[in-house]
């Protein structure tokens, strides 16, 4: 076992515990950062000034209006600006701009003694704008030819020879929605001068270094003169990884300005309205399987819908490349990622960071193909799973190293869930039920964890022993309610040995640890992790040697146990709090900085290969739904998962963490709809789903009447903390088995064999049309030729009915088209449209 890995004796990590502010979160005691301003005097207010056009050319900006508005303080406009009036890494997000690029933007902040006077004087200041032709949807910028940022393209094997030698060849057509990451705490700051002029943020930001360089760029001073704390975050999931930097830049920017503090907050309209979602994604493919469905070669091209600038776009992009084979060996690849530039909001980080869109396409592909290949879906996925022992590589060309895992939490669920006497009470229940029909569906995951940019898989950590024996640990990692800060006191008071009511830990600051990461792809135990461990086994060494003396013992030989330090083979002991006095008065340094960086990793971006991962997570899930065939309605009966934790590091919170992935990938997957003003009307652009009265979110009642969570046990992580895996991200992709659940659910209303199309988000309105579908396709039945049935709006489906795949005078290539029911040019919001979607399907099968 590893050195990193190794538990010692009685650890305090693997014990459950409750998150380490579980009870100031409950009660309101916990502090976020806009509660701040309340005990911070003089405090000024920043408003945006936003343009409600998509896109259009600034021709005069009036502010003096403004400043005739009784509390209004100052306007901030592109001219105060003393560095680089840029917001974004790329350089293309211009925090004062010229150009209004979807609606909503600001172009200016309003700075009031009361947040209602800077409200009213953003009113009040006057902008002309010469409008200008805008892309609103990704279709629009695809059919445009609208995109920017890299052009990835990874390959592997022989693409040509792969096709030649499949028996069936099917291609197809899948566009899928975005995510609106609706945080409890909107984008918050608060800026601060001292008496030299030096900045000081609290900032709701998963990335602090990030926002210190940008504010420093923005303000022209050093890194050193910008000071960033994070207390904690009221939620994050990836939206305030890049999207926070320019926000606390304004409040910066005021601050240096007026002398004053500056608060920035925006309600819920403008955080729905001005900041990025999860990127919607359209896909096109041509798949291959030999006789027994097993993939021979996939040709996929990806286009993600960037918005306006490329802000993270870039990255997102790369791992659903990486992500786009999930738990499947496909030996002859080649896929293409583009991004599309659109006037809507700049789409960012969100949970999975591009894993879940790439990792969705394969699975809707494998939905769809089984009824095709006479397959049952979990054969088919089974079928096609990565294999222990064969070599087998990702098709970027990392090795897959824990392919036993895979089978081991696909059979482990199918056991304790008792998926086979399940499905046959399904049947059962199915066959005397002919307007609600119920379907059970398992997927698996394999999520790559580790930045794909090698450079940012480094954490650093500073931990002080006081002479009280107390202990306070600072680390580069920020607390957004996933329990990092809990698991980080308890491989501090594991590693030290000591007791974890020792242990106190400290806000994330930049002027502590510098250089930091963003806690993002779900790296944030395995790095600040990995730092704390090393700065507290600095320090356990040193007194590991006092120790030695005071017992007459070799330092080897001594052990450091629940707070007291006995030799082997001895009686004689010290106590902890003991042991740190003597060591202070020996004048040994009770402080250490500690470091982590991921070994074994490299990453060629131009030639997309390499090992971006230190290692993969993998998990299973079994989802029951019962669907309505009058209205689409569905409710999830049950769920079952088991997931790889490694061996936990705190099993209370990684449970909490898979069902919470699981209900936020399945509000992504099923409720969660984003919609825009796709008209030429004056409000073209506009989100129209800025509230939770129009943005459906997951609740209590979509929650699984029955939801059993299982940790995949004796599932040590060698080269990882404690032998833990990380957990934030790939839970969330658990939830295809409620979409794949659903798809089948809808085609028991059809004949048997019948495959859907089925839109995502599947709402029940979409579950509607699928089950339409289904029956239009047994209507159609004819000569016993099933046919597929189409719903899926928004998608212009072109795949071949492989007819004829074995037909000797077909070459046995499957591509025989059989009649293509091209049947997804339906616009999802279009009832007639639907309705040629299902003659089409009845063509196709007459």
């Amino acid at each position: 076992m590893s050195h990193l890995s190794q538990r010692p004796e009685k650890p305090v990590v693997g014990v459950s515990i409750p998150h380490e502010s579980a009870v100031q979160h409950v009660t309101g005691a916990a502090l976020y950062t806009d509660d701040l301003v309340q005990r911070t005097k003089d405090v000024l207010h920043a408003y945006p000034v936003q343009v409600m056009k998509a896109r259009g050319r600034i021709t005069a900006l009036r502010t003096e209006p403004a400043l005739a508005v009784p509390g209004v303080v100052r306007v901030l406009t592109g001219a105060d600006v003393p560095g680089v009036n840029d917001a974004g890494m790329k350089h293309d997000e211009p925090l004062f701009p010229d150009e209004v690029m979807f609606h909503g933007h600001a172009v200016a902040w309003v700075l009031g003694e009361t947040s209602e006077a800077a409200r009213l004087g953003a009113a009040a200041v006057e902008v002309d704008l010469e409008e200008l032709p805008s892309l609103v949807t990704l279709r629009e910028a695809i059919e445009a030819g609208s995109y920017h940022g890299a052009r990835p393209l990874m390959e592997t094997g022989d693409i040509d020879a792969g096709f030649a030698d499949s028996a069936h060849v099917f291609s197809g057509e899948f566009q899928f929605a975005g995510q609106e990451h609706f945080y409890l705490e909107t984008h918050a700051a608060l800026a601060q001068i001292d008496e030299n002029g030096q900045v000081f943020i609290q900032s709701s930001t998963q990335h602090p270094s990030e926002t210190q360089d940008i504010v420093a760029h923005v303000l022209g001073v050093p890194a050193h003169e910008v000071t960033v704390q994070c207390l904690r975050m009221g939620g994050g999931f990836g939206g305030k990884e890049m999207q926070p930097h320019g926000f606390a830049a304004v409040a910066a920017l005021g601050a240096k300005l007026t002398g004053r503090p500056v608060r920035f907050r925006l309600n819920r309209t403008q955080d729905l309205t001005m900041s990025g979602k999860r990127h919607g994604f359209h896909a096109t493919w041509k798949i291959g399987f030999d006789a027994e469905g097993r993939i021979q070669a996939l040709d996929a091209t990806l286009v993600a819908d960037g918005g306006w600038s490329l802000d993270l776009s870039e990255p997102v992009l790369a791992r659903a490349l990486c992500h786009i084979d999930n738990t499947y060996w496909i030996p002859h690849a080649r896929v293409a990622g583009r991004i599309a530039r659109t006037n809507t909001v700049s789409n960012t980080a969100f949970r999975g960071f591009g894993g879940p869109q790439g990792m969705l396409v394969i699975e809707d592909i494998l939905g769809r193909c089984a009824p095709r290949l006479g397959l049952d879906p979990m054969v088919l996925r089974e079928r096609n799973f990565y294999r222990p022992g064969q070599g087998q590589t990702t098709p970027y060309g990392q090795p897959v190293t824990q392919a036993e895992r895979i089978s081991a939490v696909w059979q482990q669920v199918q056991d304790s869930a008792g998926v086979a006497d399940r499905r046959r009470d399904i049947a059962a229940f199915n066959a005397a039920h002919p307007h609600t029909k119920r379907a059970l569906a398992v997927t698996g995951i394999k999520f790559g964890i580790s930045f794909n940019l090698t450079a940012f898989n480094q954490g650093g950590a500073l931990v002080l022993i006081y002479k009280d024996g107390s202990v306070l640990i600072n680390h580069g990692g920020t607390e957004m309610g996933q329990g990092l800060h809990t698991k980080m006191m308890q491989v501090a008071a594991t590693t030290l040995g000591i007791p974890l009511h020792k242990v106190r830990l400290a806000p994330t600051r930049t002027d502590k640890v510098p250089n930091t990461s963003a806690t993002a792809a779900s790296a944030g135990t395995d790095l600040n992790g990995g730092a704390i461990k090393n700065a507290c086994e600095q320090l356990r060494e040193r007194l590991l040697q006092v120790a030695a003396t005071q017992l007459g013992a070799n330092a080897s030989d001594v052990r450091i146990v629940e707070g007291v330090a006995r030799a082997l083979g001895s009686d004689q002991e010290v106590a902890w709090d003991d042991l740190v006095r003597t060591a202070y008065f020996q004048r040994v340094q009770l402080s250490a900085a500690g470091f982590y960086r991921t070994e074994g990793l490299h990453w060629d971006a131009k030639t997309f290969r390499g090992s971006p991962f230190k290692y993969f997570a993998h998990g299973a899930a079994a989802t029951e739904v019962e669907v309505d065939g009058f209205t689409g309605a569905y409710r999830v009966r049950r769920v079952d998962i088991v997931h790889d934790v490694g061996d936990s590091l705190s099993p209370m919170i990684d449970i909490g963490q898979v069902e919470g992935g699981f209900v936020q990938g399945a509000g992504w997957l099923t409720l969660e709809d984003l919609r825009w003003d796709t008209g030429d009307g004056p409000h073209r652009g506009r989100l129209l789903t800025q509230a939770a009265s129009t943005y459906k979110l997951p609740s209590f009642s979509e929650m699984p009447e029955e939801f059993n969570v299982t940790l995949l046990e004796h599932a040590t992580e060698e080269g990882a903390v404690y032998g833990s895996k990380a957990v934030g991200e790939p839970p969330l992709m658990l939830a295809f088995s409620v979409r794949e659940a659903l798809r089948q659910a809808a085609a028991a209303f059809g004949p048997g064999g019948v495959g859907v199309e089925l839109a995502s988000p599947a709402t029940p309105e979409a579950v509607y049309w699928a089950i339409e579908a289904a029956r239009g396709a047994s209507a159609a039945t004819s000569g016993g030729h099933v046919p597929d049935a189409s719903a899926e709006g928004g998608n212009a489906d072109a795949e071949n009915a492989d007819a004829g795949s074995t037909d000797p005078g077909n070459g046995g290539t499957g591509t025989a088209d059989a009649g293509t029911a091209d049947a997804g040019t339906a616009d999802a919001g279009n009832a007639d449209g639907r309705d040629r979607a299902a003659e089409a399907a009845a063509l196709n099968g007459a």
